[in-house]
Protein backbone atom coordinates (compact mmCIF):
# COMPACT_ATOMS: atom_id res chain seq x y z
CA UNK A 1 0.00 0.00 0.00
CA UNK A 2 0.50 3.36 -0.61
CA UNK A 3 2.95 5.06 2.66
CA UNK A 4 1.29 8.03 2.16
CA UNK A 5 -1.85 6.68 2.74
CA UNK A 6 -0.69 4.96 5.41
CA UNK A 7 0.55 7.86 7.14
CA UNK A 8 -2.80 10.12 6.15
CA UNK A 9 -4.91 7.38 7.66
CA UNK A 10 -2.68 7.24 11.07
CA UNK A 11 -3.33 10.28 11.11
CA UNK A 12 -6.64 9.96 10.92
CA UNK A 13 -6.89 7.62 13.27
CA UNK A 14 -5.33 8.90 16.00
CA UNK A 15 -7.30 12.08 15.67
CA UNK A 16 -10.57 10.41 16.34
CA UNK A 17 -9.58 8.23 18.72
CA UNK A 18 -8.25 11.21 20.54
CA UNK A 19 -11.41 12.71 20.02
CA UNK A 20 -13.31 9.40 21.10
CA UNK A 21 -11.14 8.66 24.94
CA UNK A 22 -11.30 12.50 25.72
CA UNK A 23 -14.76 13.24 25.18
CA UNK A 24 -17.19 10.31 24.07
CA UNK A 25 -15.54 7.48 26.89
CA UNK A 26 -18.02 7.19 29.47
CA UNK A 27 -15.15 4.82 31.26
CA UNK A 28 -13.10 7.00 33.94
CA UNK A 29 -10.32 4.91 33.57
CA UNK A 30 -9.45 6.07 30.73
CA UNK A 31 -10.09 10.18 30.21
CA UNK A 32 -6.46 10.94 31.44
CA UNK A 33 -4.80 9.05 28.10
CA UNK A 34 -3.70 10.67 25.36
CA UNK A 35 -3.29 9.01 22.05
CA UNK A 36 0.13 10.56 20.45
CA UNK A 37 0.93 8.32 17.64
CA UNK A 38 -0.87 5.60 15.53
CA UNK A 39 1.71 3.00 13.33
CA UNK A 40 -0.39 1.23 10.46
CA UNK A 41 0.50 -1.83 9.20
CA UNK A 42 1.60 -1.48 5.42
CA UNK A 43 -1.07 -4.23 4.85
CA UNK A 44 -3.34 -2.58 6.94
CA UNK A 45 -4.12 -5.44 9.32
CA UNK A 46 -3.27 -3.47 12.97
CA UNK A 47 -2.67 -0.62 14.22
CA UNK A 48 -0.30 0.27 17.25
CA UNK A 49 -1.89 3.24 19.00
CA UNK A 50 0.84 4.84 21.48
CA UNK A 51 -0.85 6.56 24.64
CA UNK A 52 1.17 8.56 27.58
CA UNK A 53 -0.74 6.53 30.30
CA UNK A 54 -0.88 8.55 33.94
CA UNK A 55 1.63 9.13 36.12
CA UNK A 56 0.86 6.62 39.18
CA UNK A 57 1.09 2.30 38.79
CA UNK A 58 -2.07 1.72 39.58
CA UNK A 59 -3.96 4.54 37.44
CA UNK A 60 -1.35 2.84 34.29
CA UNK A 61 -2.45 -0.38 35.15
CA UNK A 62 -6.23 0.34 35.14
CA UNK A 63 -5.90 2.88 32.05
CA UNK A 64 -4.35 -0.02 29.85
CA UNK A 65 -7.17 -2.27 31.43
CA UNK A 66 -9.96 0.18 30.31
CA UNK A 67 -8.26 0.75 27.28
CA UNK A 68 -8.47 -2.97 26.62
CA UNK A 69 -12.25 -3.59 27.59
CA UNK A 70 -13.11 -0.47 25.18
CA UNK A 71 -11.14 -1.84 22.18
CA UNK A 72 -14.36 -2.95 20.17
CA UNK A 73 -16.32 -0.01 21.06
CA UNK A 74 -13.43 2.00 19.61
CA UNK A 75 -12.79 0.02 16.74
CA UNK A 76 -16.46 0.28 16.09
CA UNK A 77 -16.86 4.16 16.03
CA UNK A 78 -13.47 4.21 14.25
CA UNK A 79 -15.37 2.35 11.31
CA UNK A 80 -18.22 4.41 11.01
CA UNK A 81 -15.86 7.52 10.85
CA UNK A 82 -13.03 6.83 9.06
CA UNK A 83 -14.63 4.27 6.09
CA UNK A 84 -11.81 2.17 5.48
CA UNK A 85 -12.74 -1.15 3.79
CA UNK A 86 -10.64 -2.65 6.40
CA UNK A 87 -10.07 -1.69 9.80
CA UNK A 88 -6.67 -2.38 11.43
CA UNK A 89 -7.09 -4.34 14.67
CA UNK A 90 -6.31 -1.86 17.74
CA UNK A 91 -3.14 -2.74 19.67
CA UNK A 92 -2.44 -0.25 22.58
CA UNK A 93 1.10 0.26 24.36
CA UNK A 94 2.61 2.47 26.04
CA UNK A 95 4.92 5.64 24.76
CA UNK A 96 7.34 6.30 27.84
CA UNK A 97 9.35 8.47 25.65
CA UNK A 98 6.79 10.83 24.73
CA UNK A 99 5.47 11.62 28.34
CA UNK A 100 8.38 14.77 28.68
CA UNK A 101 7.77 15.69 25.46
CA UNK A 102 3.85 15.71 25.87
CA UNK A 103 4.02 19.73 26.05
CA UNK A 104 6.14 20.14 22.82
CA UNK A 105 4.08 18.15 20.77
CA UNK A 106 1.43 20.26 21.69
CA UNK A 107 3.38 23.29 21.16
CA UNK A 108 3.99 22.02 17.44
CA UNK A 109 0.44 21.32 16.64
CA UNK A 110 -0.67 24.51 17.64
CA UNK A 111 2.25 25.53 15.07
CA UNK A 112 1.01 23.08 12.56
CA UNK A 113 -2.49 24.56 12.65
CA UNK A 114 -1.54 28.30 12.34
CA UNK A 115 -1.78 29.95 16.15
CA UNK A 116 1.69 29.25 17.60
CA UNK A 117 1.64 30.93 20.90
CA UNK A 118 3.46 34.11 20.74
CA UNK A 119 5.24 35.76 17.83
CA UNK A 120 8.91 35.03 18.10
CA UNK A 121 9.33 38.11 16.30
CA UNK A 122 12.33 38.58 13.08
CA UNK A 123 14.56 35.80 12.96
CA UNK A 124 18.17 36.95 13.80
CA UNK A 125 20.72 37.25 11.28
Amino acid sequence: MDPLRTRRVAEKMREELSELIRYESDDPRIHQVEVTEVVVSPDMRQADVLVVLPQKAEERVLALAGLESAKGYLRHQLMQRLELFRMPELRFKSNVGSAQSAPIERLLRRVRRGRPKADPGPLPE
